[in-house]
Formats: C-alpha cells, structure tokens, sequence
C-alpha cells in the first residue's frame, strides 16, 4: 500500500492515494492513554526480547525527551505506529543527544510510509527544539535515507550487547559530534515511580 501525506494542523495526516484503502492516519504527540496500545503494538512487532536490547538500558526508568513522543493513529484512535526519543550523554560527562526507537508500526500496515513519516517528523521536532544530534541502533540501509550512518559513531559505545556497525548517528548542528567518545549515558527526566524510589 503506498500512501500520501498532508500536514494538517501540526499533525501530519496519511491519505491512502487513488484506488487504495480508506484508512487514515495522523502523526500525533502520544498521550498517557496510548500507553497501552503502544507496548502492545511494540510486543506484535518486535516480540518479547525486544526488552532484552541494549537501548533499553538507558531508556529503562526513564521518560522520553520532552516533546518527542509521536504516535500514528487511524481515524478510530487507534495506535497504529510509534517512536520515541530519549535524552542521553555521549560518555562520562559528555556532550547531550538523542537516543531514538523504538519505531515501530502495525505488522498490518508495514510498507505503508507509516514509519518513514514517524522518522522525518521526529527528527524535524528533534532540530526544532534545539537538539544537537541523534543516535539509534538499526539498519543503516533503513535508516541512511533520513541521513543517518556510522560515520561518526567509531569512538561511542552502547551500555550492552550491540553491534558496531548498527550504531548510526545523525548530526542536526554539524560538528555536534567532534571528538564524542565513550559509552552513552542515561539522561534526562525520570519516571515518576522510580525517582520515588530513588527517594525512598
């Protein structure tokens, strides 16, 4: 299914083209209330060792970057695509950036544009608020259309078990990432519960 796309009201909104599906779907701000959808779309598309990832660890405990939590929903409300990103720290003391993912969409409606669209409006927001650079683990050949690559990740690790090359950045400030070395490092807000914890 290929599918067209308008930005609406500051929502990008997907138009099945001529002779296609009906469905519509909105890239929206995610709310408390998708909660839900959200982690069960994630365990239909990535499975339960999706947890086991070593971009879990520095999102574990963690609330997403203020402002950069989208998800697509059709015209019912449904979740039907999600990504997120977090605040991290290039090594001990280094620099700030993004860490994105998950992305994920309906396995229903994959080839649908779904994720592309989600990718290109979280990195617009993410150089909109004033953010340096992004970082993700995944598929260079996916992920280099939107300008990511490992041409600037050599020097920075990831708190686990990863593979190098799957490490990719991109820079929104060009140079954001000179001499950024180290393991990233959990940053950012805490989720409530667990900053209560902490107090405890």
């Amino acid at each position: 299914m290929e599918i067209a796309n308008l930005i609406v009201d500051g929502a990008v909104e997907f138009s099945p083209l001529e002779g296609e599906n009906s469905r519509v779907v909105a890239i929206v701000a995610e709310t408390a209330a998708d909660i839900v959808s959200r982690e069960a779309l994630l365990d239909d598309a990535m499975g339960p060792m999706r947890r086991k990832k070593s971009s879990e660890k520095l999102r574990r405990g963690r609330r997403p970057s203020e402002g950069l939590a989208f998800v697509a929903r059709d015209a019912s409300g449904a979740v039907m695509g999600t990504v997120r990103l977090w605040d991290v720290r290039l090594g001990e003391g280094g620099a700030s950036a993004l860490l994105l993912g998950p992305l994920a969409v309906d396995p229903s409606l994959k080839n649908a544009g779904i994720g592309s669209a989600l990718m290109r409006h979280a990195v617009a927001e993410a150089a909109r608020l004033g953010h340096a650079a992004i970082l993700l683990v995944g598929d260079a050949p996916y992920y280099g259309r939107f300008g990511f690559s490992a041409a600037r990740t050599g020097a920075l690790a990831m708190p686990g078990p990863y593979e190098r090359h799957r490490l990719l950045a991109l820079e929104l400030v060009e140079g954001a990432l000179d001499g950024a070395s180290g393991t990233l490092k959990a940053a950012g807000r805490r989720l409530k519960a667990q900053a209560s914890t902490l107090a405890a």
